[in-house]
């Protein structure tokens, strides 16, 4: 089958395996420990909690394993915003934020708390003009992703943790689809606050990483909590980080080559959609969009049908985030960028990786082709 969903997950690369294996037997203790066998596996933890501070240019003491995005998300902010409500109960955020920041936000408004949606333009960019105006003297906090995961669009994020730092507002962005696929530097972008999974970028599922700038004050959300500082409960996956950490380490080693080919790849496979007798629909942003996702919009036909034929055909793509998969919604990004809710259903991803080919690239345009002749047929008849 050829797999055009890595915005959805990676398959674990060969090393991230080997290394989970190797501390699943040799560094197995629980961190907490005090024994050598414990002492072991929180040295292992430490090392890896620097080495990933390392790559994005953060502080060890920042650094928080979690679950996977969604948990880096949640613990993040709620962290933080209980820490500071006191300065007041304004957040900013996007109408094209992941889920999982999205519903937290909505719990936060019925419990006093007021949050404003800066609009994006027609490519999902947020305008600067309309965030300089939704500051308030009682804004706290504001979380703005660094690249879309359904169109691709990549903030200015630099410019948008300079704008929030001048204010003394903190600065949350979900990493999760940009990590390891474009630079971060935490402290040249002003970031307070970043989430990051192990799953995007062929680590194993079920691990992540929350990053909190040390100087920045944050309050446990469970108290009594001993692992990772107080952040998280729970024993901590230190094999599953390893093997985090390792892939993460290949992907950023191979960072500038890769994106390279996923851009070239990207360039190749857009201008392939155009050429298709039937009106195809590019999202996103023209120039500033992640190297490995490509989507789309094919007239007249629901998102959800061509998955289905891409399916048959033996191609795996998308309809969108995987967490939202199964809701009966139309994409709220393409909604936020001005579609129709026609349009945002017709919607589909494709997103590539260090395994996908021109070969299969000029396969799926073939299936897609065949797929749109196929579909008039039916309609026509």
């Amino acid at each position: 089958m050829i797999y055009l969903d890595y915005a959805a997950t990676t398959p674990m690369s060969d090393a991230a395996l080997q290394t989970f294996l190797h501390a699943s037997k040799q560094y197995f203790g629980n961190e907490q420990s005090l024994h050598d066998i414990g002492s072991n596996a929180s040295v292992l933890l430490n090392v890896c909690r620097q080495t990933l501070a390392n790559l994005f240019g953060g502080k060890e003491q920042g650094v928080y394993f979690t679950s996977g995005g969604s948990e880096a998300n949640y613990l993040a902010l709620h962290s933080l915003i209980i820490a500071h409500q006191h300065k007041g109960k304004h957040i900013i955020t996007t109408p094209i934020e992941h889920a999982s920041i999205r519903n937290y936000f909505h719990e936060l408004t019925k419990k006093g708390f007021t949050v404003t949606y800066v609009p994006v333009d027609k490519h999902g960019i947020v305008l600067i003009q309309e965030l300089q105006k939704a500051i308030r003297p009682d804004t706290i906090l504001a979380s703005i992703q660094h690249g879309n995961s359904e169109i691709g669009t990549i903030q200015d994020i630099r410019a948008i943790g300079h704008l929030l730092r001048e204010h003394d507002i903190l600065f949350h962005t979900d990493c999760v689809q940009t990590f390891g696929k474009i630079p971060i530097h935490v402290q040249d972008m002003c970031i307070d606050s970043l989430s990051i999974s192990a799953h995007k970028l062929y680590g194993p599922k079920g691990v992540g990483a929350c990053y909190i700038n040390p100087r920045v004050r944050w309050q446990p959300i469970f108290t009594g909590t001993s692992h990772e500082g107080g952040f998280r409960p729970g024993t901590v996956n230190v094999p599953g980080i390893a093997a985090f950490l390792t892939a993460a380490q290949d992907v950023i080693e191979a960072q500038t080559k890769e994106t390279t080919r996923l851009y070239t790849l990207r360039d190749f496979f857009l201008q392939g959609l155009t050429n298709i007798t039937h009106p195809i629909h590019i999202e996103g942003h023209p120039s500033a969009s992640l190297p490995h996702i490509a989507a789309a919009r094919i007239q007249g036909i629901e998102g959800q049908y061509t998955m289905l034929a891409c399916n048959r055909h033996g191609i795996a793509i998308s309809v969108g985030s995987a967490c939202q998969i199964g809701k009966q919604e139309p994409s709220k990004t393409l909604l936020a960028v001005g579609r129709t809710a026609e349009e945002a259903k017709q919607y589909i991803r494709f997103s590539f990786g260090k395994h996908t080919t021109k070969e299969e690239l000029k396969t799926t345009l073939h299936i897609l082709q065949t797929m749109i002749d196929e579909y008039k047929g039916v309609v026509s008849q």
